[in-house]
């Protein structure tokens, strides 16, 4: 819908100024361009859309440089999550966990989940951006256990920093913080780019080997 407003409001700034351009010119506006109105909100829609959702991640199109086209991480990352937090019953961090990562991305948006066999991460306020030629994935996140797990493991707000590496992306890593005072290091190098997995028990069926 907003981008669909967008679209309006662009096409009618610059019908407004051809109409106001034919009064100046030849002393009278030119009616006639209001009617192709319609015509160029809906063409102009479906061009954005194509761009939007399909064209921009083509790989071609991902290698031209200097039109600050986001890097595609599209897809479900398989990966692993290790904390910082130091449990006080045996004064040692927990083992490293396998995890995954799964990003929705069109050209203008991008939101991430990362799951667990505990819990399920949403984001908010997502950008890949680029920073003196080097490519990251930025996000604020919401943690919500599983209710099985409450008791050890509460709901929580964090921020994730991710480096990207490679031209199409291979391999990310990066590093979170949570309001829990807590933290750790995440790291991603498979990915299966056709599949954007709904829960933990499908990202792991996806990476089941032979599958």
């Amino acid at each position: 819908m907003k981008k669909t407003i967008a679209i309006r409001v662009i096409i009618g700034v610059v019908v407004g100024i051809f109409l106001v351009s034919a009064w100046v010119h030849e002393g009278k506006p030119d009616w006639s361009m209001l009617k192709l109105f319609s015509t160029a909100v809906f063409v102009c829609t479906v061009m954005f859309n194509v761009w939007d959702f399909w064209l921009w991640r083509l790989p071609w199109i991902q290698r031209i440089p200097g039109m600050g086209i986001p890097r595609s991480l599209r897809g479900t990352w398989k990966g692993t999550l290790t904390s910082f937090w130091v449990d006080p019953a045996t004064n040692s961090n927990p083992p490293p966990k396998t995890v995954y990562l799964v990003v929705h991305q069109t050209a203008s948006l991008v939101t991430v989940k990362l799951l667990t066999d505990e819990s399920r991460s949403t984001s908010a306020l997502g950008e890949v951006s680029e920073v003196d030629g080097s490519v990251i994935l930025t996000y604020m996140y919401l943690n919500k256990p599983d209710l099985r797990v409450e008791h050890r493991s509460r709901i929580h707000h964090g921020s994730t920093v991710f480096d990207v590496s490679g031209s199409p992306a291979r391999r990310l890593k990066g590093r979170y913080w949570t309001d829990r005072d807590s933290k750790g290091e995440l790291e991603f190098s498979e990915r299966d780019k056709k599949h954007l997995a709904d829960d933990f028990a499908e990202a792991a069926r996806l990476f089941v080997r032979g599958a």
